[in-house]
Order: structure tokens, then C-alpha cells, then sequence
């Protein structure tokens, strides 16, 4: 696995590092949404805007939850119609190598 993308602002910003963590805790903890469900809505976000790590790291997450390829396949089919092709093209980058 790859380093924390945050890891800088321990000594940056430990306070806005903090903030960041408290609302991925929020995002991400249990609710009415299943925790699959919400990795996937973060996928498609993170392919719409071109984050080929993040699609690629929040794919795996989701399939240790329980998502299939399927669900992946249309979660970032939402996010193409919604985000255009530029979406596809970070979603083929990403999960090359996964699938």
C-alpha cells in the first residue's frame, strides 16, 4: 500500500490534518447508507475528478466490503454520465492492474 497522501501535514498542519480525518470518520462511519455503498459514491468522485490513486484504492476497499465489479462498473458509469468521458479514462488507469 501506498504512503498516507496526508502524511505531510502531521508536521504542516496537524490541526487541519485533524478536521480531515474527523470528517472522513463522519463520512465513512456506519448509517443508513451501507459502508460499500458509500465507498462507491466516493470512487465515482474520486474518478470524475481524475484521481487515479484514490479510484483505485476506494475500489479495493469497496470489494473488502462487499462490492462486486459490477457495482464498480456502475458506480463509475453514473459518474460518466454525470462527469463525461475524462471519468473513464481515470477509471482505466486506476483498476488496470485489479481487474
Amino acid at each position: 500500500m501506498t504512503e498516507d497522501p496526508l502524511k505531510p501535514f502531521e508536521k504542516l498542519d496537524p490541526k487541519l490534518l485533524k478536521l480531515v480525518e474527523e470528517t472522513q470518520q463522519l463520512a465513512f462511519s456506519d448509517g443508513a447508507l451501507p459502508m460499500k455503498f458509500k465507498l462507491l459514491i466516493a470512487l465515482a468522485f474520486d474518478a470524475a475528478h481524475g484521481v487515479v490513486e484514490g479510484v483505485n484504492s476506494l475500489a479495493r476497499a469497496a470489494m473488502q466490503a462487499g462490492a462486486t465489479k459490477e457495482e464498480i462498473t456502475e458506480a463509475l458509469r453514473v459518474a460518466q454520465y454525470v462527469s463525461g468521458v475524462g471519468t473513464v479514462y481515470t477509471a482505466c488507469q486506476a483498476l488496470r492492474e485489479l481487474f
